[in-house]
């Protein structure tokens, strides 16, 4: 997969400066905010914490399980057909995927007490967008300033970051889901056998950034409680 993201990733370089405030602001605010069938973020998770009788960690599992299924539906559906589908299932794949994802950490991120509309927290669900390899080294290269958690509570918000951020993970985005069609080109020569690949590799990845916001996003709730005794 290192060669595949490589080249995945120069292709992205190219396309993130023109499309990255668009696309992924655009993304995350339909995912936060709900668009057709797909409910808010916080609507979702909180149907989640009904369903779990009130226990946030238990509804963040059941709802870390429905977005890796729906994240494998869509990478199914989108990888199927032959080389000639590549032009329109990439985009799509793309799209669709990130979606599912934004909603997923959003939700995560609004079960444990954060603002999804102050937009440090909208920051720091992009960056859990990179996953912790991605995220850790480029704080290393000072790239941005912190990890998801140090940018959700920071003491102010920096709107100069706000397009950082968007390019980093545009450029990622792209990358990831080129870099895998670049190595499982042979795959998409058969059209089931493209839809498995492309369904599980999608599903793989939403759950580690989903165990990624898990860790990352601690429980505001508990903090904010703490606080309030004191």
């Amino acid at each position: 997969m290192g060669v595949g993201r490589s080249v995945g990733r120069k292709v992205g370089e190219r396309i993130a400066p023109s499309v990255a405030s668009q696309y992924v602001r655009a993304v995350l605010d339909k995912a936060i905010d709900g668009v057709g069938p797909l409910r808010s973020a916080a609507a979702s998770a909180d149907s989640k914490l009904v369903d779990a009788g009130g226990d946030v960690e238990q509804a963040i599992s059941r709802l870390l399980r429905l977005h890796v299924a729906l994240a494998g539906a869509q990478g199914f559906v989108t990888n199927l057909g032959g080389m000639a589908a590549v032009a329109v299932a990439v985009p799509a794949n793309v799209v669709g995927v990130t979606l599912v994802q934004c909603h997923l950490i959003a939700g995560i991120a609004h079960l444990r007490g954060y603002d999804l509309n102050d937009p440090r927290v909208r920051n720091a669900i992009l960056v859990c967008m990179l996953g912790d390899d991605s995220a850790r080294k480029l704080v290393s290269r000072s790239a941005i300033p912190a990890s998801p958690l140090g940018i959700a509570t920071a003491a102010s918000h920096d709107p100069a970051l706000d397009e950082h951020i968007s390019r980093e993970v545009t450029t990622d985005l792209i990358a990831r889901t080129a870099g895998r069609r670049a190595v499982t080109i042979v795959g998409r020569r058969i059209p089931l056998l493209g839809g498995v690949v492309g369904g599980s590799s999608d599903a793989f990845v939403t759950w580690q950034l989903g165990q990624y916001a898990m860790r990352e996003l601690t429980d505001q709730n508990v903090v904010k409680n703490r606080v309030f005794k004191r």
